[in-house]
């Protein structure tokens, strides 16, 4: 590589919101990027992502561009992956690496290996930990990654070289990389991502359909604001993640259940030393994770 030339040529996001557009504007920033191509389901959402200059152009036909790209990011909800990993595979070059920002590894993996077949080893998975509640090309930021942690999930196929590439790119954005086996990123995240976001979706909804909603909207304060901003999410995301990681939430929502129905009897009971006990636990715990 000539000196002062970007590390990566072509890069190709199919999803250019905040988990897409923030990868190519953090690589823009970095100046390791020659030139961004953007795909998405509307023209307009395009448009807006070059207006923004998240994208350098759009793309139109997967065959004149997947060859030549360096990295191409499936940034899209994981539902819509299997389709997209199944355009693209006739087209990889030989060079060509392919990644995705999916928040479950079981299923994306499933899919590639349906569409890629013996050229998995081009495919390292990866999952940024950086959501926020709004989404589209406007909500991209060339320092959302700064600081935060990437999770790599490695295939067995994946040799050092493409592997070290992905994580190249995602560091050039400012992520801190980890790596995980597939099947226990989707364990953990079941725990500490996808089940959160169902309960916060839950108790806004239980209080939504009351008939005197607005009562109780109108004197929730800063503990429920906190506990239910997660609720302000992308409706079809966590459609699909809830779905894509299944089997992993419902272990985790039967052992919360479980944690529910302790706290219910001990309430019961007014057992009020089980209740400090349970929430001396929580609160210590809580305050090491967060350094206070």
């Amino acid at each position: 590589m000539d000196a002062g030339q970007p590390e990566f040529g072509k890069i190709v996001v199919f999803g250019t919101g905040l988990i897409g557009g923030s990868f190519a504007l953090g690589l823009k920033a970095a100046g390791a990027v020659e030139e961004v191509v953007g795909f998405g389901r509307t023209p307009s959402t395009l448009r807006v992502a070059q207006e923004l200059g998240v994208i350098d152009r759009a793309g139109i036909n997967p065959a004149h561009e997947i060859g030549d790209a360096d990295i191409v990011l499936v940034a899209t909800p994981v539902a819509q992956m299997p389709e997209i990993f199944a355009r693209i595979a006739p087209y990889l070059g030989p060079n060509t690496i392919v990644t995705d920002g999916g928040s479950t590894k079981g299923d994306v993996v499933a899919a590639a290996r349906a569409a890629f077949r013996g050229h998995i080893g081009k495919f390292v998975p990866a999952h940024p930990i950086a959501g926020a509640e709004n989404s589209g090309p406007s909500a991209a930021r060339h320092d959302l990654y700064q600081g935060r942690k990437v999770v790599v999930t490695p295939l067995p196929e994946n040799n050092d070289e493409r592997l070290d590439r992905v994580k190249r790119a995602w560091a050039l954005c400012g992520a801190d990389i980890y790596e995980l086996t597939p099947e226990m990123h989707d364990r953990v995240f079941a725990a500490v991502s996808h089940l959160p976001h169902l309960l916060s979706f839950a108790l806004v909804h239980d209080l939504a359909v009351r008939d005197d909603a607005d009562l109780f909207f109108t004197f929730a304060a800063s503990g429920f604001r906190d506990f239910t901003r997660i609720a302000a999410s992308h409706p079809e995301m966590w459609r699909d993640i809830c779905l894509a990681n299944r089997e992993a939430l419902l272990g985790e929502l039967d052992s919360y259940r479980a944690q529910l129905d302790d706290l219910r009897d001990a309430l019961d009971k007014a057992d009020g030393e089980r209740l400090e006990d349970v929430f001396g636990i929580a609160r210590q715990a809580r305050r090491e994770w967060a350094g206070s």
